[in-house]
């Protein structure tokens, strides 16, 4: 593991880190924020997955959620979108290819080789992270954005046990029936709809749930609602009896303005499921 940078931030250490993945086959960087209590023994994590086009960097500077952390002595994560570099495949289209991984396994060319964001963020990274950091494995909380929320909602649901808490800003919901995640569970897993299912948030909440606190918050002025699709996952939790919270917040947009309003809500829900 390569360190590439270090700075201190609200009495903690905001790093950011590169390792080769043996899961993507090519580097992988990350960014990873310990709050200053990770100097006297491990702390719980929240994990936080990222939207189409970002980076490892785009919640680390634009979210504000150091502070917050901090406050509850809770390390984030930042992990990247996607494979990058030589040899990984790409598309002239921002909504797939590098940068707009969806957190799935691909199974269909040119993407198997490299796109295998699932066994990254389940499996390959977490492995780095408790071999190296001061973080309780035994405490992990994750949310998200957009396709992150996606990631974050479908992660937890698939892996019981691993997430105390799960919450999620403005989620795909719903991809399986939209536009913005048709395209891709096609081009990355093939026209098999059955194989689409487990990364499906509203699927999975129908059929399982999750034996946990939810919390999702989306803006009502989002200019991506049609293709999000927040309607359909909130009478599933209905539906499920899911305990949860899903807020619509008026006013607000799919911007990193409306993700860093509320970042402090979501750290403090996720800290409270630590606690508990």
């Amino acid at each position: 593991m390569e360190t590439i940078s270090e700075n201190r931030c609200f009495g903690g250490v905001q790093g950011v880190y590169r390792h080769k993945a043996k899961s993507t086959g090519c580097d992988m960087t990350f960014g990873l924020f310990l709050p200053p209590s990770a100097a006297r023994g491990p702390v719980p994590v929240l994990w936080y997955l990222s939207g189409l086009t970002c980076t490892h960097e785009n919640a680390m500077t634009k979210a504000h959620a150091q502070a917050h952390a901090a406050q509850h002595g809770i390390a984030l994560v930042f992990p990247d979108t996607s494979p990058r570099g030589e040899g990984v495949a790409d598309d002239p289209a921002y909504d797939l290819g590098q940068g707009a991984g969806f957190y799935v396994n691909a199974t269909q060319d040119p993407w198997a080789a490299h796109f295998r964001m699932w066994d990254y963020i389940s499996t390959d990274l977490p492995r780095v992270l408790m071999a190296n950091f001061a973080l309780d494995e035994g405490r992990q909380a994750i949310t998200g954005h957009s396709m992150g929320g996606h990631g974050a909602l479908t992660l937890t649901m698939r892996l019981p046990g691993r997430f105390a808490s799960v919450s999620a800003f403005a989620p795909i919901a719903n991809p399986s029936q939209s536009d913005w995640g048709r395209k891709q569970l096609t081009a990355y897993l093939g026209t098999d709809q059955a194989a689409w299912a487990g990364h499906d948030a509203t699927l999975l909440m129908r059929e399982t749930g999750f034996d946990g606190p939810v919390l999702i918050d989306q803006g009502s002025n989002d200019q991506f609602l049609d293709l999000l699709k927040p309607e359909a996952l909130a009478e599933a939790m209905t539906a499920r009896r899911q305990s949860g919270i899903f807020r619509m917040q008026p006013g607000y947009d799919h911007s990193y303005f409306f993700v860093s309003s509320f970042i402090g809500d979501h750290i403090a829900f996720h800290a409270q499921a630590f606690a508990e």
